[in-house]
């Protein structure tokens, strides 16, 4: 089992990181482009995005949503979480002793000017979406509440998750972006609405025809990390892989953008600083456990979203609601 991480960093990595940020300075790499550069320590990387440099730590890709036609038993991947679903009967979810949200709020960026055309209406999807979410009509992500912490309290929800939507487009997006590179636009998302901490989510929304993080060819339609700041997600433009990532599923062509960023969000509940929260033995999380199955309608104050359930050690198996 993984010890918890904390936001703390340990002296001599923080000298190694301000040492080659000052480096990086001082060579004059701070401009418009978006570049990563990996810094002594291997998960901790340096990217130059927004004109200045932006320190991040990569985890690796947990809670992975593999496309609806790849095989359960095949792997996309191997860090802890970026697995095809199995079944769920399998077992259900340990806690590994580190932090889950308590009160958590939800920052939507839409990386990039091409979000100033949003002919499909993804925006308002995705904001509606969260405008529903932990409000009294919400019972689908209550079902996260029996994940307590060591503080004993597990994820409330007194109202609207939302806390802020953003588009950043004072530059396109890159056609093709890194892990790091996303970590850093999540941060950089923190930035603009001043927030931090473990009850955080930036949602990093990819527009279309790009390719964050070998999306779509990499066999996923989203996943979620921490970044030594604040938890976030990398969500695609999923309605570019269609049905694989979920178009049309339940009700519409917007249905993968809920139930694909409905999973990460839930994920994201539990087990904000992957794999320190609550997660089964082969590091698949209470989305994981349920991916692609029983799909249906979860109806909110501000419409009816496709949705996937999620796993309850309560009930031992796959829930919509609680």
């Amino acid at each position: 089992m993984r010890e918890p991480r904390t936001n703390g960093t340990p002296t001599s990595r923080r000298l190694r990181r301000t040492a080659a940020v000052a480096a990086l300075a001082l060579a004059g790499l701070v401009g418009s482009a978006t570049t990563s550069t990996a810094a002594p320590d291997s998960s901790v990387h340096l990217v130059r995005t927004h004109g200045r440099v932006v320190a991040v730590q990569t985890h690796g890709r947990h809670g992975v949503v593999p496309m609806k036609n790849a095989s359960r038993s095949t792997s996309v991947g191997t860090a802890a979480g970026h697995r095809g679903a199995r079944p769920a009967a399998s077992g259900n979810l340990v806690y590994g002793g580190g932090p889950v949200q308590h009160q958590v709020t939800v920052y939507l960026v839409f990386w990039g000017n091409q979000w100033d055309s949003d002919s499909n209406g993804v925006q308002q999807y995705e904001t509606d979406l969260f405008n529903g979410l932990g409000t009294g009509q919400d019972t689908w992500s209550t079902v996260t509440s029996q994940y307590t912490d060591s503080s004993g309290a597990g994820p409330t929800f007194n109202g609207a998750v939302l806390g802020g939507t953003w588009v950043d487009d004072a530059q396109a997006a890159p056609a093709s972006s890194a892990q790091a590179d996303i970590a850093a636009e999540a941060n950089v998302g923190a930035q603009h609405f001043g927030v931090s901490g473990n009850d955080v989510q930036i949602v990093v929304m990819s527009p279309s025809g790009t390719s964050p993080d070998g999306f779509p060819n990499g066999g996923f339609c989203a996943w979620h990390d921490y970044n030594g700041n604040v938890p976030y997600t990398n969500m695609p433009y999923v309605l570019d892989a269609g049905s694989g990532c979920g178009a049309k599923q339940v009700s519409g062509q917007l249905d993968g953008f809920s139930i694909v960023e409905g999973h990460e969000y839930a994920e994201t509940l539990t087990d904000p600083q992957p794999s320190s929260g609550w997660v089964a033995s082969d590091g698949q999380e209470n989305g994981d456990l349920c991916a692609w199955q029983n799909l249906g309608a979860v109806s909110l104050p501000t419409g009816s979203f496709a949705m996937q359930p999620t796993w309850s050690n309560a009930i031992g198996g796959c829930a919509m609601s609680s």
